[in-house]
């Protein structure tokens, strides 16, 4: 009897702990001037197709104009709209298709966009690329093939802020096997010519590139082992990290040490 008495007693303290917990956690209200409440709260979303696509991880805008905007799709090359999506229009038909991994826009003249081939998601169905780094110089009405062709799949593309002829490109490379076009590229003359400023082995691609706002002298760049077959995935291995360039992607260095990262991987 003092045993049941016992359980029961601890078991109402419990549920009051429990109930306690809850009122507090009732009781944190969040702030009124709460930065991304502010930012959020006036946000509504729309699909805006189109609506026979299928994904698409690609998209850049208009800087000056907010209803302009360009998508590369998975499969069905790149698209653009003028009107904030309530009218889409193909504008690499005839030029190139396929699959597309980055688009970006000359922030210092529009009229200038980059487009990157392959599939920039490393699924197990994924669609890599054969074209490499298209350049348009009027919007989209026409293109130009600028090289990096067995790049496969173009992860990212930056524009320099103030000259539409540098770029900056995350080059991920086959993903079934060893492939020595991976790394991070630059071009200062529209892609006519391209620099391998970051490489790894070739295994290693850049999964991803960022530059620091409105400097283009600081970027960081995702460096990542990864090889796919049809029914499995290796990811991770040396060289996967972090790096950072501070003189325009010209050097680099990794962000934590090589001893490190051996040690990550249980090689040491």
């Amino acid at each position: 009897m003092r045993k049941i008495l016992s359980i029961l007693v601890l078991s109402i303290c419990c549920l009051q702990v429990q109930a306690q917990k809850k009122e507090r956690v009732k009781q944190v209200a969040i702030p009124k001037d709460d930065v991304s409440d502010q930012l959020l709260s006036k946000v509504k979303y729309r699909s805006i197709g189109p609506y026979r696509g299928g994904r698409s991880a690609a998209v850049a805008g208009s800087y000056k104009n907010r209803t302009t905007f360009y998508f590369g799709a998975t499969g069905g090359g790149v698209w653009k709209t003028t009107d904030g999506g309530s009218n889409w229009k193909n504008i690499s038909d005839k030029y190139f298709g396929g699959t597309i991994g980055a688009v970006a826009v000359a922030p210092s003249d529009e009229s200038v966009v980059y487009v990157g081939e392959g599939e920039n998601t490393m699924r197990g169905n994924v669609a890599e690329g054969l074209g490499g780094v298209w350049r348009s110089a009027d919007a989209g009405r026409t293109w130009k093939n600028i090289g990096l062709n067995d790049g496969r799949h173009i992860i990212r593309l930056i524009v320099h802020p103030r000259d539409p002829n540098t770029v900056w490109a995350a080059v991920m490379g086959h993903l079934f096997g060893p492939n020595e076009e991976r790394g991070v590229y630059k071009t200062t003359d529209g892609g006519k010519t391209w620099k391998r400023t970051l490489y790894i082995n070739n295994q290693t691609g850049a999964s991803d590139l960022v530059m620091e706002p409105g400097n283009p002298d600081v970027f960081y760049a995702g460096m990542w082992r990864v090889i796919r077959t049809p029914h499995s995935m290796e990811s991770g291995g040396e060289g996967s990290g972090l790096y950072k360039s501070t003189d325009g992607g010209e050097t680099w260095e990794p962000l934590i040490n090589k001893k490190d990262c051996l040690k990550a991987y249980g090689e040491l």
